[in-house]
């Protein structure tokens, strides 16, 4: 037996079955090293020994990284004021409440999760628990949390209380948190619980092999305060953890962020950020060609072409999972037919609009959340194309031989307006006329979201598709806006939640995906890439393809 088969058994040993798994998984070729390293970082096996592992076993296996930065040379220094172009929240910075892009961007700039997805290497890395240890089919986590880690207020340290406090107000069922839209069905208050000031167990409603990932910053609400926190009135002191701490905020203008001195890895590079607040994607590419802002914060291609292959910028990129739902009310005609619903899904030319729409930084989807990033989403599933003879058919045999009228409301968002339009001639062309409305954010989750006949709606990315398929799909998803009820697909989730093993989430996956097709309760017709750009001078910023952005290493050389 060599040195490294050595190793890998002596890791083994000390393992727990889940983690014995993924590791026996890498080592039999059943999972690439991409693969083993998300897989193992999610059960709780350190970095260090996953890269031991993955070194052990010669590389085999591997899978570069599909996520990318650029940053430009050389080396960053300390006390610069970094400015950050970034979109209006639509309503109060509240943890519990914030579900838009600019409202979780706040959110980060001050606060911590126990864990982080990371960008840059898909790994679910260490933020403010240190270590994580499931049981053996994945019901019973527990959570060793940070030492020493103090609010930026000065206040602490951090403990146990704080995070049981946080979570158990965020996975409340009788409150009203964003975040339940992940919780529901896997966490209640009862099953948090602190062992000791420096451990937090979380016992589930059921087994969920990726629980890690789904109280990351993926899950954007989860910033962990101080226990005893008025949520309503977080937005007056954006009390965290985290590397900055607020000078002011100011709804519809802007934020003005300094060093924290009280943050627990040190002293960050920018001595000041400032976020200035726009409307529209436009006037945040014309700041940052006058020079105004150092940073645009998650912009998509349409509309920015003129950064692209510019000397004068970095684009940052991040492959990534979001996309836009288009919704059609299973429970009101002419949308209870499926055959109806599928009719709208054949008239899109999918290739299409990902090039129209995206250029290169785009993939095709196939009406399922499960993205071409996932590595449990089952590819061997036919892929829906463009068939304009096959819905009209499909219209003809549902009772509408002379096509339908509806309307679709959605969001003035990045390229969703130029997409809906796309909807709206493509279905032309099958005889459906929809009316289409497009409205501000605020206006449209206020009141179109969940109640229009079409709904066509932005969600950011996530690192699993657990959040995707419960909370639109599910029967009681709390963002269900097409009303699908599904006992089948209800089941499927649930079964694909508790797997833990990639080839059964594949397995799994087909079946959702298949059903889905049949069902069309909505349409996902692609999957696009996170992209931000800076500056030519501007290094060190981590973004999220969620809207997050890191800027505790970020500089601007001369």
């Amino acid at each position: 037996m060599d040195e490294n088969q050595r190793y890998i058994d002596s890791v083994r040993r000390s393992a727990g079955p889940l983690e014995s798994r993924v590791i026996d998984d890498f080592v039999s070729g059943r999972l690439s090293r991409r693969d083993f390293l998300r897989r193992g970082s999610i059960v709780g096996i350190s970095i260090p020994v996953l890269s031991a592992i993955a070194a052990a076993c010669g590389g085999a296996n591997s899978s570069s990284n599909t996520g990318s930065t650029t940053t430009p040379t050389g080396g960053g220094k300390a006390g610069a004021t970094l400015k950050i172009a970034g979109v209006v929240p639509t309503a109060a910075i509240n943890p519990l409440t914030v579900e838009d892009e600019g409202g979780l961007t706040m959110l980060c700039q001050t606060g911590e999760f126990l864990c982080f997805d990371n960008p840059s290497t898909f790994l679910v890395e260490p933020m403010l628990a240190t270590k994580w240890t499931p049981n053996s089919d994945g019901s019973v986590w527990v959570f060793d949390l940070r030492p020493n880690v103090m609010y930026n207020d000065g206040s602490g340290p951090m403990t146990a209380d704080d995070v049981v406090y946080s979570f158990q107000q965020q996975c409340n069922p009788k409150g009203k948190s964003n975040a339940l839209s992940t919780f529901t069905g896997i966490l209640v208050p009862s099953g948090v619980k602190k062992l000791s000031d420096t451990q937090v167990q979380f016992t589930l409603e059921a087994p969920n092999g990726n629980f890690p990932w789904i109280i990351s910053s993926d899950n954007y609400n989860m910033i962990i305060v101080p226990k005893g926190t008025d949520f309503t009135k977080w937005q007056s002191t954006f009390i965290g953890t985290g590397p900055f701490k607020l000078v002011s905020y100011q709804a519809k203008v802007g934020a003005t962020f300094v060093r924290n001195p009280h943050w627990w890895g040190g002293q960050v590079l920018p001595a000041k950020v400032e976020h200035i607040f726009y409307e529209t994607q436009t006037p945040q590419i014309n700041a940052l060609q006058s020079g105004d802002v150092d940073v645009v914060n998650l912009i998509v291609y349409q509309g920015a072409q003129s950064l692209f292959n510019n000397p004068s910028f970095n684009i940052l990129v991040n492959h990534s999972s979001q996309h836009r739902e288009l919704s059609m009310r299973c429970d009101k005609p002419p949308f209870t037919d499926p055959r109806v619903r599928q009719a709208v899904a054949l008239t899109l030319n999918r290739p299409q609009i990902v090039n129209a729409l995206f250029s290169t930084y785009g993939q095709v989807g196939n009406d399922s959340p499960f993205a071409p990033i996932f590595p449990s989403t089952n590819k061997t599933v036919p892929q829906r194309t463009q068939n304009i003879a096959k819905a009209k058919q499909l219209l003809a045999a549902a009772g509408h031989p002379n096509g339908f009228s509806a309307p679709l409301y959605t969001e003035e968002y990045q390229e969703i307006p130029q997409y809906a339009q796309i909807i709206k001639q493509s279905a032309s062309a099958a005889g459906i006329n929809i009316d289409l409305h497009v409205v501000q954010q605020g206006t449209y989750y206020n009141d179109y979201w969940l109640t229009g006949e079409m709904s066509l709606v932005d969600y950011g990315h996530r690192g699993v598709p657990n959040v995707f398929l419960e909370a639109p799909l599910e029967s009681t998803g709390p963002w269900n806006a097409a009303h699908f009820k599904n006992p089948t697909y209800d089941k499927l989730v649930r079964q694909y939640v508790a797997a833990v093993g990639l080839s059964e989430q594949q397995q799994i996956a087909g079946q959702i995906e298949q059903l889905l097709l049949n069902e069309t309760p909505l349409v996902i017709a692609y999957f696009f890439d996170g992209l931000s750009a800076t500056k030519k001078n501007v290094g060190g910023v981590l973004t999220t393809a969620m809207g997050q952005i890191f800027l505790h290493g970020a500089y601007a050389s001369a």
